[in-house]
């Protein structure tokens, strides 16, 4: 470890600390647009998003942008854009776009449920803006043709048979990568991050700003680092919020590959909560001690690999490999803690009847999961089908049980019909130093290992914020009052801390 990722850890944001911010940008308001010209927005109501309650004053537009920018010329397609108006015009500084992690995840949702909350946090500095990546919800959308049985979380995530064995995984990537070469089209080829990073500028000129600034969660804080990258001087403060690994020859592969340490370095967080003398009133307590916890659950996978067990989803019995995938999702925040015990607690029953978490209880849209696979596998060469891949899922069996070779195993990248630009974008510490990055220490989804080398990679770029915390997104989310503050102050004063930082619980 460096000496400054060393002090990243150590240094704690403090009110003695708050002399020591440095400023990053002076104010830009009511800025000029640069670059190519982009049509105006026509904004109006926005479709109602299911289980998402409305924003008031939330507005949407639909952005028209070329299916392939060798192409300007050509055909085009559209991107859903989003838009909540500071309600404090004297106090606006700019435009803050907002982006959501995935692949998949929509900006337009995202801004619904965060957009107040944002809004306030910021004291009204910013018009807040996102957008549906293409391929996401109102975006223009492509399918693959992935049958059904291939949709499912258990399906998608290639959790390896119950004896490890990979040939079913291998025979269901090569046709889903099959399926896309042949059904996809130049849409489903579009799906890359470096062409997100290309409509975020179209917006940007759309909305005639000279500069953005961004706040990006997970997945979207790559998109966000890769637009600061590609256009360094249209960039005002840019928040990464639960960051991975940068490296241009891996990407998306070495970010499934961080998965299982990170699992293992986040489930003491839940044993301890599991084990909690508190739980018991719950009927939630799953062992006297933190450390049985493991080894229970473990147990319970291996026997629900043999005898999977009927749940109150017709046709979708709790196996071992859906247990383990209830896990995975439910360590991005300890308000999931309560629902895993249950699940839990249900498959030990023998009279229970688990209930299954929305998400695992059937298949995805075709769509939804045609952009999952198609962005991860055009953004970089995945290791081809006979790379050893049995190898070594059986290694991380052996080293990360929870995951069980999930992380490492084969996906229908690794039959793609890789045609896009060479190599994703390399970070570097080149252009403004105005980034602020916010990271839990035991993050199951983009670990701290892969945040630091994004922090390294940028250098004086950046500063990096850790809180002591587990989970997955800490601003306005799983973080502390700590965090949200040095956030907030950045995006409002421009001020970050003079070196990285830690946030205590």
């Amino acid at each position: 470890m460096t000496t400054w990722s060393r002090k990243a850890l150590l240094l704690t944001v403090s009110a003695a600390a708050a002399g020591t911010l440095t400023a990053v940008g002076a104010p830009v308001a009511h800025s000029r647009p640069a670059g190519p010209a982009a049509p105006p927005l026509s904004w109006g109501a926005c479709d109602p998003i299911p289980g998402t309650p409305a924003l008031d004053g939330q507005q949407c537009a639909t952005l028209r942008v070329p299916l392939d920018y060798r192409a300007p010329g050509g055909r085009t397609v559209d991107v859903a854009v989003t838009r909540l108006r500071t309600d404090r015009p004297e106090a606006r500084r700019g435009t803050l776009l907002v982006l959501a992690g995935g692949p998949g995840g929509s900006g337009v949702q995202r801004l619904a449920q965060k957009g107040e909350a944002l809004r306030t946090a910021t004291e009204g500095a910013y018009d807040l803006v996102s957008l549906d990546p293409r391929g996401v919800g109102g975006s223009t959308r492509a399918t693959c043709g992935i049958p059904e049985a291939d949709r499912h979380m258990v399906t998608l995530r290639a959790w390896p048979a119950a004896d490890g064995s990979i040939a079913e995984n291998a025979e269901r990537a090569r046709r889903t990568a099959e399926s896309c070469a042949r059904n996809g089209g130049p849409e489903v080829r579009s799906f890359t991050t470096r062409n997100q990073a290309r409509d975020m500028d179209r917006l940007r000129a759309a909305l005639g700003e000279r500069k953005l600034s961004v706040w990006a969660h997970s997945y979207g804080s790559y998109a966000g680092a890769v637009y600061a990258q590609e256009y360094p001087d249209r960039v005002d403060r840019l928040v990464l919020d639960s960051v991975g690994d940068p490296d241009p020859t891996r990407v998306a592969y070495g970010w499934m590959a961080n998965v299982g340490p990170a699992v293992a370095l986040r489930f003491p967080d839940f044993a301890a909560w599991a084990a909690d003398p508190a739980r018991e009133a719950e009927g939630l307590r799953l062992a006297r001690r933190a450390e049985d916890v493991e080894p229970l659950f473990l147990a319970l996978a291996r026997k629900l690999d043999r005898h999977p067990k009927e749940s109150g989803t017709p046709g979708a019995p709790l196996t071992g490999n859906r247990l383990r995938q209830a896990l995975h999702g439910s360590l991005n925040s300890d308000t999931a803690f309560a629902p895993l015990a249950r699940l839990i607690r249900a498959a030990q029953d023998p009279a229970g009847r688990p209930v299954l978490p929305p998400e695992l209880t059937g298949a995805m849209p075709d769509e939804d999961a045609t952009l999952t696979m198609a962005v991860v596998c055009n953004d970089v060469r995945w290791p081809g089908p006979d790379s050893g891949y049995a190898r070594r899922v059986a290694a991380d069996r052996a080293r990360y049980p929870l995951t069980a070779g999930m992380p490492v195993n084969i996906s229908p990248c690794a039959y793609w019909k890789y045609e896009e630009e060479p190599r994703p974008t390399r970070m570097t510490d080149e252009g403004p130093s105005n980034v602020l990055m916010i990271q839990s220490l035991r993050d199951p989804a983009t670990p701290l290992a892969g945040a630091l080398k994004m922090r390294a990679a940028l250098g004086e770029r950046a500063r990096m914020v850790t809180v002591e915390q587990g989970g997955h997104g800490m601003y306005l989310g799983n973080g502390n009052a700590c965090g949200d503050r040095v956030v907030s102050d950045f995006l409002v004063t421009g001020k970050r801390p003079a070196r990285d930082a830690h946030c205590p619980d």
